[in-house]
């Protein structure tokens, strides 16, 4: 039987797994990738992850996200993950909107999804007593510094696609990356510069991380942009995926932590794409160029082409369903769950792999 999971491993990583398994102590951070509706299918494989394989192991971790991942790490960040993760499926789920809703609607809907997850919550999550939570948005430049209209916010965004084609240096003179965290991390190895963009870090707060994780999820033009984010440089916010929607980050410098240098990526697709705007630029894909080895020793989890085929419609739940079903959203919202059922799949997977690693079944992440 063919597995529901694929595992990809850098070159260290792979070297530590045949030395010493895969183990929770040696797990320093976690990132999640921005893609909506695609994270659901990671629900049991997360509840599994920090309900009770990594706190098996306590130590400080690095739980890094940008929008749907930003809120999948926050879910791990309350005092009853499992539980939070749960509410978060069921919550995004149940999202319903007119047809063509405008963006002021999307947006109210997206803050009561917020506030019904994380409400009374704030505490335990930014307090959390071992992980250190960080949440990316991506802060406009230019014309996208303040837009007064969504015809001034599409021309924005016009330019900025334009500019990413040629690079994601261009990109950069459109927008900064935001790092809005946990001020007990030092995170040394991201603010060492590593790209073109100006990055800037501030601290989350019990009063700043509904607005961060509003950000962190809001889409270009289907949603109003977030003003205003206390304790962040003043600007207009919007979507952390723009840049960094798989993250591709400079995991490597982490490899040498005396106490665990590995990276545990669960992810729903095979590949690291940096930016939203790479999506249709497969050169662009991280393990390739000059950064190639910045995944040396990530381990990533995702599931197999045999798994996307058992759901339904034959792949991940995306946002096209909102178009695909429309105002019916009842039979949306029972293939999502249908969904997410089948990641116990994903879960037992990994969990057989963890008690008894198999190195034939791991492939090198370097593409």
């Amino acid at each position: 039987m063919m597995s529901p999971i694929t595992l990809h491993a850098g070159k260290t990583a792979f070297a530590h797994i045949r030395e010493h398994g895969l183990r929770a102590q040696d797990v320093a951070v976690i990132p999640a990738a921005a893609g909506g509706p695609k994270g659901l299918i990671l629900q049991a494989l997360d509840q599994w992850l920090f309900g009770e394989w990594l706190p098996q192991a306590p130590r400080e971790r690095t739980l890094i996200g940008a929008s749907i991942g930003a809120w999948r790490m926050a879910a791990a960040s309350h005092a009853d993950p499992v539980a939070a993760f749960e509410r978060l499926g069921d919550l995004y789920c149940e999202q319903r909107y007119p047809a063509k809703p405008p963006p002021d609607h999307v947006t109210r809907v997206i803050q009561d999804l917020l506030q019904d997850f994380i409400g009374g919550h704030e505490r335990e999550i930014v307090q959390q007593p071992l992980h250190r939570l960080h949440l990316l948005a991506a802060r406009g430049r230019g014309l996208l510094n303040a837009p007064q209209s969504v015809t001034k916010a599409k021309a924005g965004f016009i330019a900025a696609t334009f500019s990413n084609l040629a690079s994601r240096s261009r990109l950069a003179k459109h927008m900064d990356r935001v790092v809005i965290g946990d001020i007990r991390d030092p995170l040394y190895w991201l603010k060492a510069r590593f790209d073109g963009f100006d990055t800037h870090f501030c601290s989350l707060t019990e009063s700043n991380l509904s607005a961060a994780l509003l950000a962190s999820g809001t889409l270009p033009l289907i949603m109003e942009p977030v003003p205003y984010i206390a304790h962040a440089p003043a600007g207009t916010y919007w979507d952390g995926g723009i840049i960094d929607y798989h993250l591709a980050l400079p995991y490597s410098r982490i490899a040498g932590n005396p106490e665990g240098g590995l990276v545990l990526y669960p992810h729903f697709t095979d590949h690291i794409v940096p930016g939203w705007l790479d999506k249709p630029l497969p050169w662009r894909r991280a393990g390739l160029g000059k950064n190639r080895d910045w995944l040396d020793n990530v381990v990533m989890i995702s599931p197999s082409k045999s798994f996307l085929q058992s759901l339904p419609r034959g792949k991940l739940p995306d946002r096209q369903d909102f178009f695909y079903y429309g105002t019916n959203h009842a039979q949306r919202i029972q293939s999502w769950k249908r969904a997410m059922a089948e990641s116990a799949r994903l879960r037992d997977a990994f969990a057989a792999f963890v008690a008894q690693p198999d190195l034939s079944q791991v492939l090198p992440l370097n593409f």
